[in-house]
């Protein structure tokens, strides 16, 4: 990681710990002088302990409008403000004393009123966040007040939804950024992105994935891999680099818990026909996810997943081309079915609850993960009863 982002995960780590809210701390040009924390120090580690002691010393009930670091020979400076509207309002010269903020009990402890308040003011990032799934966690996720980094490699669709959120909302609720999931450096530019604009993370939605369904008899071995290392690798490497960031957090605001969720499937709790590259990648993530569980508790960092029945209404399945219905017509999945229609039928008489899974279904299931202080590595069925766990 970058010196720069290791900063700046400190600092708001730091912050966190003093005031047991999250805030958002960004990467400044050169800091306001007045209000300023400004450190100086040998090493890294140094400059971390230097960090919390002179937050700790800053009046109670207040955090400082920057901080600035001289490391190494360099300076580093951080703008911080409890939620980025303040970031704005330092920026354009409104605000020039230090900030009063409320200090409440630390989130690991009540992590909030209700289900509804748990993200609120936290910063997010959802893969694939553009379209589909992606869109409807996105604008979940801003409704119940995170601030949202839209990450997709389709940039047009991410700067449209994030320009849509930000004018609905009359304020900055989201941010577009690049991601190819399955390029490890394009990943780790993202959360590069994401500490130097907001300090840190607290969500980071894993959503991004692709199906391809075929006879395992008759699929290209390449479409498999492709398949595989979206929906499997890409998620080790999303894994990999958002809790790096999170453990960077970590060390400075140790009681400070923070989630990783995958966007899994119903394939991942039972096999599906002529679809094995998408199930058995979704099946293996499930591993990974009770591996990762294991091993990042230790930064308090919980990893679940969410398991959707099928979103019929999406461009997944509904797309008139490369839709999910349209393949499966195509493969002849569903015996005797000779038109779209008549595969959705098939698939809709499948779900005890009669319908397919919804946007708003799969943010209930994500925000109640968050809410979720002493669960981690679990797989959450959200299947209006298709798969019951035993």
């Amino acid at each position: 990681m970058k010196q720069e982002v290791i900063l700046a995960a400190a600092i708001r780590g730091c912050i966190i710990a003093k005031t047991g809210q999250p805030c958002i701390v960004a990467a400044a040009g050169k800091a306001p002088h007045d209000a300023m924390l400004s450190i100086s120090s040998n090493d890294e580690t140094e400059a971390e302990t230097k960090i919390a002691e002179a937050l700790a010393k800053f009046p109670s009930g207040t955090i400082p409008l920057a901080v600035e670091v001289k490391l190494g020979g360099n300076i580093y400076s951080y703008l911080c403000a409890p939620d980025f509207a303040g970031i704005e309002k330092i920026r354009s010269d409104e605000i020039k004393t230090a900030w009063k903020v409320t200090t409440g009990v630390n989130a690991a402890a009540d992590f909030g009123a209700s289900r509804s308040t748990v993200v609120k003011n936290r910063v997010a990032v959802v893969t694939g966040g553009a379209q589909g799934f992606g869109e409807e966690i996105v604008r979940g996720l801003v409704s119940a007040g995170a601030l949202v980094f839209i990450a997709d490699l389709n940039m047009v669709g991410a700067a449209r939804l994030a320009d849509i959120l930000n004018k609905e909302y009359s304020k900055t609720v989201a941010f577009p950024v690049e991601v190819n999931v399955a390029d490890e450096a394009s990943v780790e530019k993202m959360t590069d992105t994401i500490a130097l604009k907001t300090g840190g993370l607290d969500l980071c939605v894993s959503n991004a994935g692709v199906l391809r369904a075929a006879s395992i008899l008759e699929q290209d071995i390449a479409s498999f891999k492709f398949v595989t290392d979206i929906n499997y690798v890409a998620f080790a490497i999303v894994t990999k680099h958002c809790g790096l960031l999170m453990k960077c957090q970590n060390l400075c605001a140790p009681s400070w818990t923070t989630d990783i969720i995958q966007i899994n499937s119903k394939s991942g709790l039972e096999g599906s026909n002529k679809n094995g590259s998408y199930a058995g990648g979704k099946f293996g993530s499930i591993g990974l996810v009770q591996s990762f569980a294991k091993e990042l508790v230790d930064y308090r960092i919980k990893v679940n997943a969410v398991c959707p029945g099928n979103f019929f209404d999406g461009p997944l399945w509904s797309d008139p081309e490369k839709g999910l219905f349209v393949q499966y017509l195509k493969t002849g999945k569903v015996p005797g079915a000779k038109t779209v229609a008549d595969v959705k039928t098939f698939y809709e008489s499948k779900v005890p609850m009669g319908r397919g899974c919804t946007g708003p279904d799969v943010i209930r299931a994500v925000l109640y993960l968050v809410e979720q202080i002493y669960e981690t590595g679990q797989a959450l069925p959200v299947t209006g009863g298709q798969v019951m766990l035993n």
